[in-house]
């Protein structure tokens, strides 16, 4: 057994769970995605090992999702997913109890903020706190939030997108609607039913996302083959998708989110605006690496927009920080003792 206690900050996103253990820095990133058996219950498997049982496990387990738009929608589910997840993080156990950051989306209520603080006291925490995740982002992008200088955080996750004013520290303004990588995920589904009478699943849908999604034109539409079912005569089918296709079917999800940074914007104070002219909007979280999703935003609002680096990982390294300093914590966010 260690002697040294392991401090530990977890990103507990709707698509992907990420631990950061202080003094290692991440050591864990998978899908928060269990299987398991309808009969017995027991889980079959987490992460990558149950993603690829996606679409074809037998009627006998079940392939879930524990957590729904950013918070746990199954709370039995989801401690044995981060207890697995753990003992992979962490093989050797530590004679003293860690101390425990869990990111949360800007806008839970207090009941779904009591369920991710009980989540951590059953994985054995000294004691545990919550942090929104745009605050943890903006410190994973090495910006100083403590300053008196607004800055624009937009989070874009699996299950929600945040968006966020920072300034001396705190939260001025926030919003969180449910449209992200998921959400955009169901409208590549729906537009091929649609469009071509092709059923997909869920993981050919974020293919085409990640390999030909876009935002803004490409110098060169790209082209990928897609396969499926026939809706008309039950059959397996293939077909060939464009980009632009692809941009077509996300447009939607665009234009709600620059909705909402339009609405976070026109209740900025004046001077916070001012700041944000100066400083740009900084995008973190997997959709923000959508291509030319920083120039739809720069281009819309005509203000400097760019991507954070390591743009996924910078809500797990913002509040692994503050393992080391949790001064950094906002005194009002709840803790658990």
């Amino acid at each position: 057994m260690l002697f040294k206690r392991q401090d530990i900050a977890i990103d507990l996103g709707t698509a992907t769970v990420l631990i950061y253990v202080k003094g290692k820095g991440i050591v864990l990133r998978e899908p928060s995605i269990v299987a398991v058996d309808t009969e017995t219950g027991k889980v079959q498997g987490v992460g990558f090992e149950a993603q690829r049982m996606l679409g074809r496990a037998p009627e006998t387990i079940s392939v879930v999702r524990p957590l729904k738009d950013g918070v746990i929608s199954d709370c039995d589910v989801t401690q044995d997913m981060l207890e697995l997840f753990m003992k992979k993080a962490l093989p050797k156990k530590s004679l003293f109890r860690p101390r425990i950051i869990m990111c949360v989306p800007s806008g839970v209520t207090d009941v779904e903020q009591r369920s991710v603080l009980g989540a951590a006291q059953r994985l054995g925490a000294k004691c545990s706190y919550i942090m929104e995740e745009p605050r943890a982002a903006a410190i994973g992008a090495n910006i100083d939030i403590n300053k008196p200088h607004g800055v624009l955080i937009v989070d874009i996750g699996g299950g929600t997108t945040d968006i966020a004013l920072l300034s001396l520290g705190s939260s001025v303004l926030s919003s969180s609607i449910k449209v992200a990588g998921n959400k955009m995920d169901d409208d590549i589904v729906k537009y091929m039913r649609r469009k071509h009478n092709l059923l997909i699943g869920e993981r050919t849908a974020e293919m085409l996302k990640i390999n030909i999604g876009t935002a803004w034109p490409r110098s060169e539409p790209l082209v990928s083959e897609v396969m499926g079912r026939n809706l008309l005569t039950g059959l397996p089918k293939s077909i060939e998708v464009t980009s632009e296709e692809i941009q077509e079917a996300l447009q939607d999800s665009f234009d709600r989110i620059l909705a909402e940074i339009h609405k976070v914007l026109d209740e900025a104070p004046p001077e916070l605006a001012a700041d944000i002219i100066e400083s740009g909007i900084v995008l973190t979280g997997g959709g923000s690496l959508m291509l030319g999703l920083d120039k739809l935003i720069s281009s819309t609002f005509g203000v400097n927009c760019y991507v954070a680096e390591d743009a996924v990982s910078c809500v797990a390294i913002g509040a692994g920080k503050c393992l080391d300093n949790l001064d950094y914590l906002d005194p009002d966010e709840p803790t658990g003792l």
